[in-house]
């Protein structure tokens, strides 16, 4: 299913949000080794760049994906296509790590999602999640049934892994340029909002036209400055401790 959620590498609109997401795949090849899960796996651009730093991929997803479907006879590879949590018929520490990147909003049981990653992960394993960081969102995400602070990821990691590290995916100057062309650009429409319906009306009813006006508004902000967007590349974002002004919440946590 392909909605503004899912960002593709080949929608030119998509460009700066799918290199913030190529970013944090190579932050994360940094950490990872032996088995390895991914939950969520979207598109699968992931897999290209974590797959290579481990001896096992396993991916779960509700949806396949071309990537996904191309990978499949390979023996250190396997794809699980499921809703979780729970995470049915995965047994107790399994995996080295599992990586979940943009997934945890979309949860409507987000205790129980991290509870089953802590279980299916191995003593010493680690989880490497990133989710957007509600300080900076410009308007209701429908299609996300809640997003977090630092503070409030802290706490709900921190309830079963005994070490959390809450870090930060942020921008340079030509990050921030679009984010605050973005955020104007947003203001145009929300500014016809006036009893703030957006925060009122079920998630459901306005997902359809989220992603409309969501599409609309990515390929205007492209057209406005093309070349400056399709600059941005990942050597244009970093990692330090989160605070509000990052764009995602970057964790790390250990079992």
């Amino acid at each position: 299913m392909q909605t503004a959620e899912r960002i593709s590498q080949v929608e030119e609109s998509d460009h700066v949000i799918f290199q913030r997401s190529l970013f944090a795949y190579h932050e994360a090849s940094k950490l990872v080794g032996n088995t390895m899960l991914e939950v969520g796996t979207g598109m699968g651009y992931g897999l290209e760049i974590l797959a290579p730093c481990v001896t096992s991929y396993i991916a779960i997803d509700k949806y396949s994906s071309p990537l996904i479907e191309q990978n499949k006879d390979n023996p250190d590879f396997s794809f699980h296509q499921m809703k979780v949590p729970p995470f049915s018929n995965l047994q107790n520490e399994w995996v080295d790590h599992v990586v979940t990147f943009q997934v945890i909003e979309h949860i409507n049981k987000d205790e129980l999602f991290i509870k089953e990653i802590h279980r299916i992960l191995k003593i010493g394993g680690s989880l490497i999640l990133t989710t957007p960081n509600i300080r900076m969102s410009l308007t209701r995400n429908p299609w996300h049934v809640r997003e977090y602070t630092v503070m409030q990821l802290k706490q709900l990691l921190s309830g079963y892994f005994k070490e959390v590290n809450i870090l930060g995916v942020y921008g340079n100057e030509k990050v921030l340029r679009y984010y605050e062309e973005n955020k104007h650009s947003v203001q145009q429409f929300t500014r016809f909002d006036v009893l703030n319906l957006q925060y009122w009306l079920p998630r459901k009813v306005l997902q359809i036209p989220y992603d409309l006006l969501n599409r609309i508004n990515r390929r205007k902000l492209l057209k406005m400055s093309r070349d400056e967007t399709k600059d941005i590349s990942i050597q244009d974002f970093y990692l330090k401790e989160a605070d509000d002004n990052c764009f995602d919440l970057f964790a790390i946590a250990v079992k």
